[in-house]
């Protein structure tokens, strides 16, 4: 798996151009490569920080030395609960942003940062608003208004505002999707607006208002736009990651910047490269790349170049498609009278990012004429 590195800074640099022209932020969720090489591009170029999943990126990140973490997930374990508490008491600069959807989670919060005995401890938490039958959040602007009011009275917490995510409730551009998508953050403004009327926000650090995965994100922007919170613009905080490598499938097909009349662009990154194995029959191939190596949750490899086994030449493959993918093979289809044999190379573009760092512990970087020019290192 090869990165593109002009194609990683055009869309890093057009993340951060679109985040400053809309007039919101961005924390770039980490998930997607956990790499500190690309961490370091993204707050570079201005995200406020990165977005975890889980305690253990928390940890991870910290190592690494990001100083702004917006954990999208509910804090519970003790253990880690403690490391933030150490963390925030050690390192006056360190801030970190957690969800809270329950008074359990709440007094969890509470009982682990008093224990901790580390002064001062002021942790920030926004309130998670989910959807029915989605995964965390609250269920309705009525119960994450009696969580506020629940963590009003905590000596240790701060809320700071309303988050969510508009994938729970839809992921796609139909008519019906979208208005979905419109609805629900919606919701979570006027959910925000509800507390902040109520004097339950902290007074010390702006209102936010967080969603925005990296499908519809344009759509959250739209429904934030101009939000005000307890008498001052809100914070604004994206947190999109596979727009830094993009892709050749789901991304290409529904991403904001793929949308007809879009002023900005991504470029897919990542490049698979394998060898063809075997031409047991005249219209198959079997490549030397699989489950182990590709994403294929969102859909297979995409052939987009067949090379000689000396790596020369070069020759569109959009004729090709992967079919299938074994643990260590990829079946190709092939036109019969393709020249396609084996110790060629095939070329593949990708679908779904997230799901592609997670397979490499090291990833190639090359320039534009593909020569290697460095690596990144992926910490799952």
């Amino acid at each position: 798996m090869a990165v593109r590195a002009n194609a990683v800074l055009h869309n890093v640099a057009t993340m951060a151009q679109y985040c400053r022209d809309r007039g919101v932020e961005l924390a770039p969720h980490g998930k997607t490569t956990m790499s500190p090489e690309l961490f370091r591009l993204q707050i570079e170029a201005g995200a406020w920080g990165i977005t975890a999943a889980t305690g253990a990126h928390v940890y991870t990140y910290r190592q690494y030395g990001v100083s702004r973490i917006f954990l999208a997930n509910q804090l519970v374990d003790p253990v880690a609960i403690r490391f933030v508490a150490s963390e925030l008491a050690a390192d006056p600069e360190f801030e970190l942003i957690c969800y809270v959807d329950s008074i359990d989670g709440v007094d969890i919060l509470e009982r682990e940062l008093t224990a901790s005995g580390a002064e001062p401890t002021r942790l920030d938490v926004v309130v998670e608003l989910g959807v029915p039958a989605g995964r965390t959040g609250c269920r309705s602007g009525a119960e994450a208004l009696k969580i506020a009011q629940h963590v009003a009275t905590s000596p240790h917490l701060r809320l700071r505002g309303v988050s969510g995510y508009e994938g729970a409730v839809g992921g796609g551009r139909s008519e019906e999707g979208v208005r979905a998508v419109a609805a629900y953050c919606a919701e979570v403004r006027r959910t925000a607006e509800r507390i902040a009327d109520e004097g339950l926000l902290t007074t010390e650090r702006p209102g936010l208002l967080s969603a925005g995965g990296s499908l519809l994100y344009d759509l959250v922007v739209d429904s934030f736009a101009g939000a005000s919170l307890a008498g001052r613009p809100a914070q604004v905080l994206l947190r999109s990651g596979a727009y830094v490598t993009h892709d050749h499938g789901i991304y290409q097909q529904i991403s904001p910047f793929e949308q007809a009349g879009s002023a900005y662009r991504f470029e897919p990154a990542l490049q698979l490269w394998g060898r063809v194995l075997s031409r047991p029959e005249p219209e198959l191939a079997v490549v030397d790349f699989g489950r182990r190596d590709a994403p294929f949750d969102q859909g297979y490899p995409i052939p987009l170049e067949v090379r000689a086994a000396d790596g020369s030449g070069g020759e569109p493959a959009t004729d090709l498609t992967v079919t299938q993918l074994n643990d260590q093979h990829a079946f190709v289809q092939v036109p019969a009278d393709r020249r396609l044999s084996p110790g060629s190379w095939l070329g593949c573009g990708i679908s779904h990012p997230c799901t592609a760092f997670d397979k490499w512990r090291t990833m190639l970087v090359v320039d534009d004429d593909e020569t290697v020019i460095g690596g990144i290192e992926t910490h799952f």
